[in-house]
């Protein structure tokens, strides 16, 4: 019998690879990071080869690591990917040579090409067809700025020379040499491009665009066949049984399989996705309405809602601020003050997403006094974490009333301090999995379902990990003023100058 599932965990900032057991154990993990690329304000790049390699050096780390304890790469049964998503790259097919450097999720760049959009009262148009309200923060609009500026591309890409893809195809596709381009339900629903309804690309879009279709991937079941590794890659053929964009990936990891159970992932961003069944829910606040996943000829929905600096914010502090030196020491600094005396972080460094979808919008740091020290700054930005998701939670209560248990999962979800604030902020518990890595977790249930590892969802709730919850404690009264101040804070990011109008 196979003993593995190997997850590739593509992420914004690195590129990870966990090892899974039959029990959904974590076996061994390797990580690497690669370079942003910031070009302008507001613009967010990656070097597609610095992801592909990065993910293939993470890969071969779990390969080595089973054959130095004697077992053999047979041992895996499959290979199921996750990755960060609307990041958009466009290859050439006979070289595999990227025309542009892969336009990130975050960048901002195609703001004015969207509001020309809006601007011709095209919001109701793409949104009964996507799910998704018109915004730079998906893939079509990135294409778009591709075609428009990158000298002979548009004219490469008509005479089928070239290949469109979010990370996912860009990873398959080089993973089977070239011989597979595909992508799954969940990924080609952040597109901007893709009906969720007919389930296919749509064609009226794509006119619109200016974009031809014989540059996209075939639209895959998230737990199917997405071809076999070459032996070349990789030194083995492994069977890729498993695709799901991140956010759902995780929802799946959580085993978020019911009706109205959601999960917040805190990583880069922050993404909260509600499990809303066949039911494709269009939503009055801000949420964006997704395909979870999409198995066995049937199609699971989502309502969703995203920050977009959520985890980065501690980078922020580390990289740029320089006021700390590692995330793991901001939980003690937030802890070493009383309360957050008066001051209020809104990391809008790209905008704000759900529910206020501002592109302009800009960070801001507020309430400052002679008084107030890096602690107060720390402590204020692990607050506009909790801030952000409870905007996007309350969203999600106007819209279905059925919001149940919070599962959180994400590198920051590991702040003690935060997932406390973030429960008292709600006045909710959160339940956080032993296993936080709920992403790579989600990637792997996907393969081993499709693989045989796994028989049913049930089997799959059985592996899941124990997990700790977080009780609210903070008195009404207090969460009320805390939230009336993010609020006031909030006012004062979205307020335009002459220069970002």
């Amino acid at each position: 019998m196979k003993k593995y599932i190997l997850a590739l965990d593509q992420g914004t900032t690195s590129s990870r690879a966990v090892l899974f057991d039959r029990e959904g154990a974590k076996v061994y993990a390797s990580q690497y990071e690669f370079p942003q690329i910031f070009p302008k304000a507001g613009w967010v790049e990656h070097d597609p080869k610095d992801i592909l390699e990065s993910q293939l050096h993470a890969l071969r780390d779990c390969i080595e690591h089973i054959t130095s304890t004697g077992e053999d790469i047979a041992d895996i049964a499959a290979i199921g990917v996750t990755n960060q998503r609307e990041t958009t790259i466009i290859w050439d097919k006979n070289t595999g040579e990227p025309v542009y450097n892969a336009i990130v999720w975050q960048c901002r760049r195609t703001a004015d090409t969207c509001e020309r959009f809006a601007g011709q009262g095209l919001d109701k148009f793409f949104r009964s067809k996507t799910g998704l309200l018109i915004d730079p923060y998906f893939s079509a609009t990135k294409i778009k700025w591709i075609f428009d500026n990158v000298e002979g591309v548009r004219e490469r890409a008509q005479r089928g020379d070239l290949l469109f893809g979010t990370v996912d195809s860009w990873l398959i596709w080089n993973l089977t040499g070239g011989r597979v381009h595909a992508t799954d339900y969940t990924n080609a629903s952040r597109t901007m491009l893709f009906n969720i309804h007919t389930l296919e690309w749509d064609r009226e879009i794509l006119g619109l665009m200016g974009i031809p279709e014989n540059i996209l991937p075939e639209v895959r079941d998230c737990s199917g066949d997405f071809g076999v590794t070459d032996a070349a890659v990789i030194g083995a053929e492994i069977p890729i049984c498993g695709c799901a964009g991140d956010q759902q990936a995780a929802l799946f990891g959580q085993c978020c399989f019911l009706k109205g159970d959601v999960k917040n992932t805190y990583g880069t961003g922050g993404f909260l996705l509600m499990n809303t069944g066949s039911e494709c829910v269009e939503s009055a606040h801000g949420l964006l309405t997704t395909i979870a996943w999409g198995m066995g000829g049937n199609i699971t929905y989502a309502l969703e809602g995203s920050v977009f600096v959520s985890g980065a914010v501690v980078k922020w502090l580390r990289d740029e601020l320089c006021i700390i030196s590692s995330a793991e020491e901001t939980a003690e600094i937030a802890a070493s003050v009383p309360d957050n005396g008066g001051v209020y972080f809104v990391p809008a460094f790209v905008g704000l997403g759900t529910p206020y979808w501002d592109s302009d919008a800009r960070g801001v740091i507020c309430g400052l006094t002679r008084g107030s020290g890096r602690a107060h700054i720390v402590r204020a930005a692990l607050e506009a974490i909790a801030y952000q998701t409870a905007d996007v939670i309350n969203a999600m209560e106007e819209d279905t009333s059925a919001l149940g248990l919070i599962k959180v999962d994400g590198g920051a979800s590991q702040n003690d301090f935060l997932m406390q604030y973030q429960a008292d902020i709600l006045g909710r518990s959160v339940i956080r999995p032993r296993n936080v890595e709920s992403t790579a977790t989600g990637a792997a249930f996907l393969a081993g379902l499709y693989c045989g590892m796994w028989e049913s969802r049930e089997e799959l709730n059985r592996v899941s990990q124990k997990f700790r919850e977080f009780i609210p404690s903070m008195a009404e009264n207090g969460r009320a003023e805390l939230i009336s101040g993010w609020k006031k804070a909030v006012e004062r990011s979205v307020l335009r100058t002459d220069e970002n109008k």
